[in-house]
């Protein structure tokens, strides 16, 4: 699905910052940061616009956080987009990547009565295949 679809079917204007955006974390293999993301960026917007654009997307669930730790922040297409169920996320210790993993069935998790589940969110830490082959 190109940028322009993405917007239109979540009824954003389109912006070239906004298509840049969702380009670049669409054509990534793995997960990537605010910074990865605007360095990949082939326009040279300033830092409000991407940052704007940025969080636009964010909140209309087209890219999704996740949350490696807090010091590491990582983005990917949202589910909603790449039609995966919600699914764990893999982070290599050595090289700090981060890629989607497929989705398997989970045991649903019991939450606390009068609770509503939002989001799940699960980080599995590791060492990745290139890094493992470096040592």
């Amino acid at each position: 699905m190109k940028a322009v679809d993405i917007l239109n079917i979540h009824n954003l204007k389109r912006t070239s910052c906004r298509e840049g955006i969702i380009d670049v974390v669409k054509d990534a293999n793995q997960a990537l940061s605010e910074n990865e993301i605007k360095n990949k960026l082939s326009g040279n917007y300033d830092r409000t616009t991407f940052y704007r654009s940025f969080k636009t997307l964010e909140e209309s669930k087209i890219i999704h956080k996740i949350v490696v730790d807090s010091q590491l922040v990582k983005y990917a297409l949202d589910n909603s987009i790449t039609h995966k169920k919600e699914h764990a996320h893999f982070y290599c210790n050595q090289c700090h990547s981060v890629k989607c993993l497929e989705p398997v069935l989970l045991e649903e998790i019991k939450i606390p009565e009068g609770y509503q589940k939002e989001e799940t969110e699960i980080v599995i830490k590791g060492t990745c295949a290139i890094c493992k082959n470096k040592t």
